[in-house]
């Protein structure tokens, strides 16, 4: 090896020297750092944990009106949309056989009267038989029987609303024939409905009359209704496991049946409870539910494991019981990888 590449060689050691120390520096710096964490206080405050299920609107005055005996559909006399008040006609039948059957009766009873006139006055004077006075007697009682039975079918050709509401929907049309149970309109009346929900038989202990629900629809993104229960089912499905909740909605304006409703039940709340972050709780090896409790030290924090139990947990937020206060801060992000009196820098 020459003088000359021997002076190239020290050169270059002379130059790489600064930057490798630099470099080990640098290491050691970024060894030394604390690991990052994201800490939240632990908070005093109520804390509320409910039950989220599907539900249903739905009312008892939702009926298909249909016709009670066969016939022609003589007239309409309603339409889509229309309000009608309780006892108004809605379609009539042809009756037109049963009105000539009645008037055919009327002389028939009229005399058979008659008949039973003469036959108690001769009664009176002892000369009539009391076999033609009871067959008098039964005579009128059985044509009065026979009018009062077409009279009963001739009101069952009328068909009229049962309660106010709107027709719906209209099937029948004018000239067609009509048959027993035939559907002849949809009469509704959503004055009042009932939000129907089923849950689960775990939940029946904590679920009242009065118990607290919020209510939101998906059809109405930006509604939100407080309602209440107001019944509870006595009877538990055998093939889902659950029993119904039903509460009743007055003076509706807006719901209409088998809308479909987000009811959200309040089944437990406590006042004044500890609550920090679900997530800052992990299981240790004994399955102890613990968190790190982060105490200032310059700046940096300490962190120390601290048990607690799990009272209830919600939306995130869970109510606990331990030696934690109020405003303590605890590792929310970051705990997986610190242990016990671990030095950690806040985000």
């Amino acid at each position: 090896m020459n003088l000359k590449t021997i002076i190239l060689i020290a050169i270059s050691s002379i130059l790489l020297l600064p930057s490798c120390k630099e470099e080990e520096e640098n290491k050691k710096e970024v060894t030394q750092l604390a690991p990052l964490v994201h800490l939240s206080p632990v908070l005093k405050k109520t804390f509320i944990h409910k039950i989220r299920v599907q539900g249903n609107i739905e009312t008892d005055q939702d009926v298909l009106l249909t016709a009670e005996m066969g016939g022609l559909v003589t007239s309409i006399k309603v339409k889509e949309g229309q309000t009608v008040r309780k006892g108004q006609v809605i379609a009539t039948i042809d009756r037109e056989i049963l009105n000539a059957n009645a008037e055919e009766i009327e002389p028939q009873l009229s005399y058979a009267e008659y008949m039973l006139s003469k036959q108690e006055e001769l009664s009176k004077r002892g000369v009539g038989s009391e076999f033609e006075l009871r067959t008098a007697q039964n005579q009128v009682n059985s044509l009065k029987a026979k009018k009062k039975s077409l009279n009963s079918q001739r009101r069952k050709a009328t068909i009229t609303a049962p309660f106010s509401g709107i027709i719906d929907d209209v099937f029948a049309k004018k000239g067609q024939m009509a048959g027993p149970q035939t559907p002849i309109v949809r009469l509704v009346n959503n004055s009042t409905v009932n939000l129907i929900a089923s849950l689960s038989e775990k939940h029946i202990t904590r679920v009242k009359v009065g118990t607290m629900m919020t209510v939101t629809f998906p059809n109405y993104s930006d509604t939100s209704v407080q309602l209440y229960v107001t019944s509870i089912g006595n009877y538990i499905n055998p093939t889902n496991r659950t029993f119904y909740v039903r509460s009743t909605i007055n003076n509706n304006t807006f719901l209409i049946p088998n809308m479909l409703a987000e009811v959200a039940i309040t089944d437990y709340k406590v006042e004044n409870g500890f609550v920090i972050p679900s997530k800052s709780i992990l299981k240790d090896q004994d399955n102890n539910d613990y968190v790190f409790a982060a105490k200032k030290a310059g700046e940096e924090y300490v962190v120390q494991k601290i048990n607690v139990t799990v009272i209830q947990k919600y939306d995130g937020e869970t109510l606990i019981k331990s030696e934690l206060k109020e405003g303590q801060l605890v590792v929310t992000e970051g705990a997986r990888g610190i242990s016990n009196k671990d030095k950690v820098r806040s985000k």
